[in-house]
């Protein structure tokens, strides 16, 4: 056997993180490792993409161009590493070409030296832009198949796009298995079936959640396949990846030695192992093996930021049904792969067919340009029921989707102004406009405050007790079932709480933290001492929607628009408001014909199941 060193590619600082920890590593955390990991001598380290840039904003307000500064100088002899969704670039939505060749160009000044490019819809068309930005900035560019599994996927398939994909310049192409849907006979048919069709380095990228990732791996190597991505132990396996280590050791003094000091990386895993601790509060629930993988298709990065959205709008307990509603949206979608953004899109489709107890009662904006062929072509026929549901007789497309979208880049800058100090603030306020602007403007008055971490409970100098959100009140001989269930984050000064009263709903709003068990109580409630008497807000609640006419939200969110002013006269079905839900914006339709008797809801306001947000009649 010819000797053949596999290099490795380690998504500790990116994938590992976002697959486990919903995306929350921060910065401060990842500089202390980069001495050592520089040292190690991997092919690449994967460090940006994906949904870092949105974390970085969102949640832990961080710049994540800074990072990407910080990281670069930080790993000097390293090349780092990016996930780019093509013509989405790291939004959700198709850019124009010129913000697609801005953003390529600042990401290499701003140290990315590889490129790993894909299209959600495996549609070339939208890689192409990238591509050659990448390749004008003389960085790496590796294009990117999607793999998953369906009735109209196959190997001559995936055959042709890696042909493709080299002659478009590529200089690797990365399997990417986002779900963990290779098996071992899978992996060997079409590795062979692509190192024989192309001349350029194959790269697999496999997470683990069935379980068969690392057998895959073997599989892959021994049918030609060099370029490996793993994590870190401490960040591995679950709906992460197989570990660094594990792979380093079982090709030691074999002919594909990585020549990796695994001595060097237990050093390393080992502080990470205690870093990952100080993010407890994020820990998905999904760690260990789940072989529903491979009926619902839901990749690692995804699951766990779908179970920390189901969690935060009390339907946890829902995730089997959701799960459960995911591979039936996707075919009637014709069967795109689940990676960002068709993920997000199929996910959130599904959450919305689980929550309003009716499949496609409420369709996300998403889904109706997937179904205009914005996003590019489908692998496979729609459902045509579905698309006569979310779009009528409106026309699809069939030519590449950011052919119809013109320069943007002069009218962004202009709409963010003074904000933007720099063409990185313009680009941050293109991917992301609403939390990208209030990045910008809390940047500029001072007032950026990140997440908090809660120490970890070993560390806790004094017992954390959780209010019960399940529990009995007896009351003048009655007993009263309490349910409580809350939406938004824990740390804003002010959340919605819904009480349900034997199942019916009551909403109060209550500051954070603002009432805390007695202890030792069983459920009795007293005030917490950091929340003044009368701290209830009063006065902030909207009416209940009890008439037919009251336009409500599906789950919590955020007002994007309102599209309506008080006397405007609508049909039922014109839309009313645009609400973002797990990162989906979600057009409220009229739910009669009549006039618009008050509006409850400015752009900005978070919002709840149950509200009367905008009054018909």
């Amino acid at each position: 056997m010819a000797k053949t060193r596999v290099q490795i590619t380690d998504v500790i600082l990116r994938d590992a993180h976002q697959s486990l920890i919903a995306t929350r590593l921060r910065t401060e955390d990842m500089l202390p490792a980069c001495p050592d990991l520089d040292a190690v001598g991997y092919w690449s380290l994967e460090a940006w993409g994906g949904a870092t840039f949105d974390a970085c904003l969102r949640f832990l307000k961080e710049d994540p161009w800074e990072r990407l500064r910080l990281l670069k100088a930080a790993l000097p002899r390293t090349r780092i590493q990016m996930l780019l969704r093509g013509q989405n670039l790291l939004g959700y939505r198709h850019y124009s070409d010129d913000v697609v060749r801005a953003f390529v160009a600042k990401a290499a000044d701003n140290g990315v030296d590889v490129f790993r490019i894909f299209d959600a819809m495996n549609d070339t068309r939208n890689l192409r832009v990238a591509i050659e930005a990448v390749l004008q900035s003389g960085k790496h560019a590796e294009g990117t198949i999607c793999y998953t599994t369906s009735p109209v996927h196959s190997v001559p398939a995936f055959v042709a796009m890696a042909r493709e994909l080299e002659a478009m310049g590529c200089q690797t192409i990365a399997l990417k298995d986002m779900a963990g849907l290779l098996t071992p006979t899978k992996t060997t048919a079409l590795v062979k079936a692509l190192v024989k069709a192309v001349k350029v380095p194959l790269h697999l990228h496999s997470h683990s959640t069935s379980g068969l990732a690392t057998v895959c791996q073997w599989k892959a190597i021994e049918s030609g396949c060099y370029l490996i991505d793993t994590a870190l132990s401490a960040f591995g396996e679950g709906t992460s990846h197989p570990p660094t280590e594990s792979l380093v050791a079982a090709l030691r003094e074999t002919a594909h030695d990585t020549g990796l000091d695994l001595e060097r990386l237990e050093r390393i895993n080992a502080y990470f192992r205690d870093v990952r601790k100080r993010y407890h509060q994020f820990e998905s629930d999904h760690t260990g093996v789940d072989s529903r993988v491979h009926v619902n298709q839901v990749p690692g990065g995804m699951i766990s930021n779908l179970a920390n959205q189901l969690k935060e709008q009390g339907a946890l307990t829902r995730m089997d049904e959701v799960l459960l509603e995911i591979p039936r949206v996707r075919a009637d979608l014709g069967y795109p792969p689940l990676v960002t953004p068709t993920s997000q899109i199929v996910g959130t489709q599904a959450v919305l067919n689980v929550l309003t107890g009716q499949r496609y009662k409420s369709i996300t904006n998403e889904v109706k340009l997937y179904l205009q062929g914005r996003y590019g072509a489908p692998p496979g026929i729609i459902d045509s029921r579905v698309r006569r549901l979310a779009i009528g007789n409106q026309p699809v497309i069939t030519h590449r989707p950011a052919d119809d979208i013109p320069p943007e880049m002069a009218k962004l800058r202009a709409e963010i102004g003074d904000l933007a100090k720099s063409e990185e603030d313009v680009l941050t306020y293109a991917m992301f406009p609403e939390i990208g602007r209030q990045f910008l403007e809390e940047r500029a008055a001072g007032t950026l405050r990140p997440e908090e971490l809660l120490p970890p409970p070993e560390a806790q100098s004094a017992p954390c007790y959780l209010a019960p959100t399940d529990f009995n009140v007896t009351m003048h001989g009655e007993t009263y079932n309490i349910k409580i269930r809350g939406a938004g984050h824990k740390n804003e000064e002010q959340r919605p709480f819904y009480v349900y009263v034997d199942g019916m709903p009551e909403e109060i709003m209550v500051e954070t933290m603002g009432i805390v068990p007695t202890e030792g109580a069983g459920g009795d409630f007293r005030e917490s001492s950091a929340t003044p008497a009368g701290s209830v807000a009063a006065g902030l609640r909207r009416p209940r929607a009890v008439k037919a006419g009251d336009v409500t939200s599906a789950m919590p969110g955020t007002v994007v628009d309102v599209l309506v002013t008080v006397g405007q006269v609508l049909k039922a079905g014109d839309p009313v408001l645009v609400i973002e839900a797990m990162k989906m914006e979600n057009e409220v339709p009229a739910p009669i014909k009549g006039t618009v008797k008050s509006i409850h809801v400015k752009k900005g306001d978070s919002v709840n199941p149950n509200e009367a947000l905008v009054e018909i009649g």
